[in-house]
């Protein structure tokens, strides 16, 4: 596996589909945290992002079998499209928006990979990711999920308005819109991070 994480998601993706198995651990261990913390961002329930999570890898295996992916150099995007569609497709299903939620079995950053710090500086990294997660979790949805795919998906303005089915100029507002309201908590709450 080790001799393949410098190959490109393409190679890969062919190289699963021609029957090496390695290619796909290697595919997954690259997108994993990123895939998984959009979802978490965007379902707020740990134990709801991680089935989401496999639901996705699940769709995407099947697809790269099945031949049928053609996004070639985009797996990331692809694959953040088919994760948000399925968190889509659940919060259709229950018919309700997601709920803001806090607490101690919700942390997103255990997923992030840290090198280790002092308890002191692991306790002034968590509270700044608290505080983030709390203005985040107070924006709107619209906002809220422009800054996530952007920041935490690393997806393009374009890539996000055709997953948001919305113009690149309105996720661009929705973009700017959601900035000025960090800043406006962080001004009003005295935040410095």
């Amino acid at each position: 596996m080790r001799g393949q994480s410098h190959r490109s998601d393409f190679e890969l993706i062919r190289s699963f589909q021609e029957g090496d198995s390695s290619a796909l651990e290697t595919l997954v261990l690259r997108h994993k945290d990123r895939l998984y913390t959009s979802i978490l961002f965007l379902v707020k329930d740990r134990y709801l992002a991680e089935d989401i999570f496999q639901d996705a890898f699940i769709k995407i295996i099947d697809t790269l079998r099945g031949g049928r992916y053609s996004d070639e150099g985009k797996f990331l995007p692809w694959a953040m499209r088919i994760a948000h569609n399925l968190c889509v497709d659940h919060f259709r299903k229950v018919k309700r928006t997601p709920t803001i939620k806090t607490g101690e079995d919700q942390d997103l950053f255990e997923v992030l990979n840290f090198s280790e710090d002092s308890m002191e500086e692991k306790m002034v990294r968590r509270q700044s990711h608290d505080r983030v997660r709390n203005m985040l979790d107070q924006l709107p949805t619209d906002q809220r999920e422009v800054i996530i795919l952007r920041h935490y998906a690393d997806m393009s303005f374009k890539e996000i308005a055709a997953l948001t089915d919305c113009s690149i100029n309105t996720a661009l507002g929705r973009m700017r819109y959601g900035l000025i309201n960090l800043r406006k908590m962080m001004t009003q709450r005295q935040i410095a991070l």
